[in-house]
Protein backbone atom coordinates (compact mmCIF):
# COMPACT_ATOMS: atom_id res chain seq x y z
CA UNK A 1 0.00 0.00 0.00
CA UNK A 2 1.10 3.19 -0.63
CA UNK A 3 0.48 6.39 1.21
CA UNK A 4 0.32 10.32 0.76
CA UNK A 5 0.50 10.08 -2.89
CA UNK A 6 0.56 13.72 -4.13
CA UNK A 7 -2.28 14.72 -5.82
CA UNK A 8 -3.17 12.35 -8.20
CA UNK A 9 -0.64 10.36 -9.65
CA UNK A 10 -2.74 9.59 -13.10
CA UNK A 11 -2.84 13.38 -13.86
CA UNK A 12 0.97 13.94 -13.19
CA UNK A 13 2.07 10.43 -14.80
CA UNK A 14 -0.36 11.76 -18.35
CA UNK A 15 1.10 15.04 -18.39
CA UNK A 16 4.78 13.87 -17.91
CA UNK A 17 4.23 11.00 -20.64
CA UNK A 18 2.74 13.66 -23.10
CA UNK A 19 5.89 16.16 -22.69
CA UNK A 20 8.16 13.13 -22.95
CA UNK A 21 6.19 11.82 -26.53
CA UNK A 22 5.77 15.58 -27.96
CA UNK A 23 9.48 15.63 -27.36
CA UNK A 24 9.97 12.78 -29.93
CA UNK A 25 10.74 10.06 -27.11
CA UNK A 26 10.09 6.48 -28.65
CA UNK A 27 12.58 4.14 -26.86
CA UNK A 28 11.22 3.98 -22.71
CA UNK A 29 13.74 1.74 -20.59
CA UNK A 30 12.59 0.59 -17.46
CA UNK A 31 12.87 -1.83 -14.78
CA UNK A 32 8.76 -2.56 -13.47
CA UNK A 33 8.27 0.02 -10.43
CA UNK A 34 5.36 0.99 -9.03
CA UNK A 35 6.37 5.06 -8.71
CA UNK A 36 6.64 4.44 -12.63
CA UNK A 37 3.53 2.10 -13.25
CA UNK A 38 1.62 4.67 -15.24
CA UNK A 39 4.55 5.58 -17.41
CA UNK A 40 5.30 1.79 -18.29
CA UNK A 41 1.48 1.11 -18.93
CA UNK A 42 1.46 4.21 -21.44
CA UNK A 43 4.50 3.41 -23.00
CA UNK A 44 3.53 -0.67 -22.98
CA UNK A 45 0.61 0.63 -24.90
CA UNK A 46 1.53 3.18 -27.37
CA UNK A 47 1.77 1.89 -30.86
CA UNK A 48 4.74 4.39 -31.80
CA UNK A 49 6.96 3.33 -29.03
CA UNK A 50 9.39 1.06 -27.97
CA UNK A 51 9.08 -0.09 -24.51
CA UNK A 52 12.52 -1.83 -23.42
CA UNK A 53 12.24 -4.23 -20.17
CA UNK A 54 15.61 -4.00 -18.16
CA UNK A 55 17.05 -7.19 -15.92
CA UNK A 56 19.26 -4.36 -14.48
CA UNK A 57 19.10 -0.43 -14.77
CA UNK A 58 22.48 0.00 -16.36
CA UNK A 59 21.27 -1.72 -19.61
CA UNK A 60 18.73 1.34 -19.84
CA UNK A 61 22.05 4.03 -20.64
CA UNK A 62 24.03 1.96 -22.74
CA UNK A 63 20.71 1.74 -24.60
CA UNK A 64 20.02 5.64 -24.46
CA UNK A 65 23.50 5.76 -25.78
CA UNK A 66 22.71 3.46 -28.56
CA UNK A 67 19.29 5.64 -29.38
CA UNK A 68 20.92 8.90 -29.46
CA UNK A 69 23.78 7.53 -32.24
CA UNK A 70 20.73 6.19 -33.92
CA UNK A 71 19.37 9.13 -34.40
CA UNK A 72 16.04 8.58 -31.39
CA UNK A 73 15.26 9.51 -28.29
CA UNK A 74 14.67 7.65 -25.32
CA UNK A 75 14.44 7.92 -21.43
CA UNK A 76 15.16 5.72 -18.67
CA UNK A 77 12.46 5.07 -15.83
CA UNK A 78 14.57 3.63 -12.53
CA UNK A 79 14.32 3.79 -8.87
CA UNK A 80 16.99 5.10 -7.02
CA UNK A 81 18.34 1.75 -5.85
CA UNK A 82 19.12 1.28 -8.94
CA UNK A 83 21.36 4.25 -9.69
CA UNK A 84 23.42 2.44 -7.70
CA UNK A 85 23.90 -0.52 -10.74
CA UNK A 86 24.38 1.78 -13.15
CA UNK A 87 27.63 4.47 -11.61
CA UNK A 88 30.18 2.29 -13.96
CA UNK A 89 28.16 2.80 -17.49
CA UNK A 90 26.92 6.38 -16.61
CA UNK A 91 31.47 7.10 -17.31
CA UNK A 92 29.88 6.32 -20.71
CA UNK A 93 27.17 9.04 -20.69
CA UNK A 94 30.20 11.40 -19.38
CA UNK A 95 32.79 10.34 -21.80
CA UNK A 96 30.77 10.46 -25.08
CA UNK A 97 29.25 13.32 -24.06
CA UNK A 98 25.89 11.35 -24.74
CA UNK A 99 22.27 13.38 -23.84
CA UNK A 100 21.04 11.56 -20.87
CA UNK A 101 17.62 11.47 -19.44
CA UNK A 102 16.09 9.43 -16.52
CA UNK A 103 13.20 9.71 -14.40
CA UNK A 104 13.93 8.43 -10.76
CA UNK A 105 11.28 7.18 -8.34
CA UNK A 106 13.03 8.15 -4.69
CA UNK A 107 13.17 5.95 -1.62
CA UNK A 108 14.87 6.50 1.40
CA UNK A 109 13.52 9.87 2.31
CA UNK A 110 10.44 11.52 4.08
CA UNK A 111 8.15 8.57 5.44
CA UNK A 112 10.32 5.54 4.39
CA UNK A 113 9.66 2.51 6.20
CA UNK A 114 11.54 0.09 4.56
CA UNK A 115 15.26 0.10 6.28
CA UNK A 116 16.71 -1.44 3.19
CA UNK A 117 15.89 1.52 1.11
CA UNK A 118 17.63 4.85 3.15
CA UNK A 119 21.74 3.68 2.12
CA UNK A 120 20.72 4.14 -1.62
CA UNK A 121 18.26 6.88 -1.67
CA UNK A 122 20.38 8.95 0.47
CA UNK A 123 23.33 8.33 -2.28
CA UNK A 124 21.81 8.89 -5.14
CA UNK A 125 22.20 12.63 -5.46
CA UNK A 126 25.81 12.96 -4.63
CA UNK A 127 26.32 9.91 -6.99
CA UNK A 128 24.79 11.66 -9.62
CA UNK A 129 26.79 14.59 -9.16
CA UNK A 130 29.76 12.99 -9.42
CA UNK A 131 29.18 11.30 -12.30
CA UNK A 132 28.48 14.60 -13.77
CA UNK A 133 24.61 14.20 -13.95
CA UNK A 134 22.18 17.18 -12.54
CA UNK A 135 19.75 16.83 -10.68
CA UNK A 136 16.16 18.20 -10.97
CA UNK A 137 13.93 17.00 -7.88
CA UNK A 138 10.13 17.44 -7.84
CA UNK A 139 8.06 17.34 -4.51
CA UNK A 140 4.49 18.31 -6.08
CA UNK A 141 2.57 17.38 -8.33
CA UNK A 142 2.16 21.00 -10.37
CA UNK A 143 5.98 20.75 -10.58
CA UNK A 144 6.57 16.99 -12.44
CA UNK A 145 5.60 18.88 -16.15
CA UNK A 146 7.36 22.05 -15.52
CA UNK A 147 10.59 20.16 -14.69
CA UNK A 148 10.29 17.73 -17.07
CA UNK A 149 10.29 19.87 -19.88
CA UNK A 150 12.82 22.11 -18.72
CA UNK A 151 14.62 18.51 -18.51
CA UNK A 152 14.03 17.65 -21.97
CA UNK A 153 15.67 21.27 -22.79
CA UNK A 154 18.76 20.93 -21.16
CA UNK A 155 19.30 16.81 -22.54
CA UNK A 156 17.69 18.09 -26.20
CA UNK A 157 18.86 21.73 -26.67
CA UNK A 158 22.37 21.69 -24.43
CA UNK A 159 23.47 18.00 -24.24
CA UNK A 160 23.47 17.79 -20.44
CA UNK A 161 23.01 14.43 -18.47
CA UNK A 162 19.78 15.15 -16.33
CA UNK A 163 18.24 12.72 -13.62
CA UNK A 164 14.28 14.23 -13.04
CA UNK A 165 14.34 12.83 -9.07
CA UNK A 166 10.32 11.80 -8.29
CA UNK A 167 10.27 12.14 -4.62
CA UNK A 168 7.94 10.67 -2.20
CA UNK A 169 6.19 13.65 -1.05
CA UNK A 170 5.00 13.04 -5.01
CA UNK A 171 4.59 9.43 -5.55
CA UNK A 172 4.38 8.37 -1.88
CA UNK A 173 5.58 5.77 1.12
CA UNK A 174 5.02 2.24 0.39
CA UNK A 175 3.67 1.35 3.99
CA UNK A 176 4.94 -1.85 5.70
Amino acid sequence: MTVGVGGGAAAWADGVYRALRERGTTVFCYVPDAGHQRLIERACADPDVTAVPLTSEEEGVAIQAGAHLGGARSVLLMQSSGVGNCVNVLSLIQHGRFPFLTLVTMRGGRGEQNPWQYPMGQAVEPVLKAMGVITLPVDDAADAVPTVEAAIGMVDRAGRAVAVLLTQRLIGVKKF
